[in-house]
């Protein structure tokens, strides 16, 4: 029983690792991305449907994002969803396919931008603490109700402990790849 709660928690912990780098990818930098549009929604008959489901979002040069709906009616929609959204874009659109040019961050935007990320990896980091915590709590009330030895619950605890670090020292890393993205000009 403790073991497979290990092996849950390391699970819970990847996926939690996974989660905070979509996060990442979802943060504006000066390249040009399609995680930038996955949060922009469209009023689609009558429900509200993610970009990336209405439209082909390519990226043809660094800072240049092309989105082509499928719908062509969806054209002007798209672009005002875009244009709406908080990621302070200006989409252009010649009547079938819309162009977003990604402008160059300032320093001030590019610090902001980096406090942003900082908390996301802290985030990450208190999501995998959390699922550490569980998975402990798993392993003490298995040891208190007699189904493992005092021995074999202190070794689970510092297995889980182990992956605990392994899983922070990823988020970390993958904040200081995305602090350096972020901060080169």
């Amino acid at each position: 029983m403790p073991t497979q709660a290990r092996k849950d928690a390391e699970t819970r912990m990847k996926k939690a690792v996974e989660a905070t780098l979509h996060e990442f990818n979802s943060v504006r930098t000066g390249r040009a991305t399609p995680a930038l549009l996955e949060s922009v929604t469209v009023e689609y008959y009558g429900a509200k449907t993610p970009v990336s489901q209405l439209a082909t979002i390519t990226v043809p040069e660094a800072r240049l994002l092309v989105v082509q709906p499928w719908d062509k009616t969806l054209v002007k929609e798209v672009q005002k969803a875009i244009a709406a959204s908080s990621l302070g874009l200006n989409p252009s659109s010649d009547g079938t396919v819309i162009r977003i040019v990604i402008p160059e961050l300032t320093a001030e935007r590019r610090n902001e931008l980096a406090k942003v990320v900082r908390k996301i990896a802290e985030d990450g980091r208190v999501a995998v603490r959390n699922i550490r915590r569980d998975a402990v709590e798993v392993v003490r009330k298995a040891e208190k109700d007699k189904q493992v030895s005092e021995d074999e619950s202190r070794r689970e605890q510092a297995e889980i402990q182990k992956s605990t670090d392994e899983h922070i020292a990823q988020v970390d890393d993958l904040l200081a790849e995305k602090e350096q993205e972020l901060l080169t000009m």
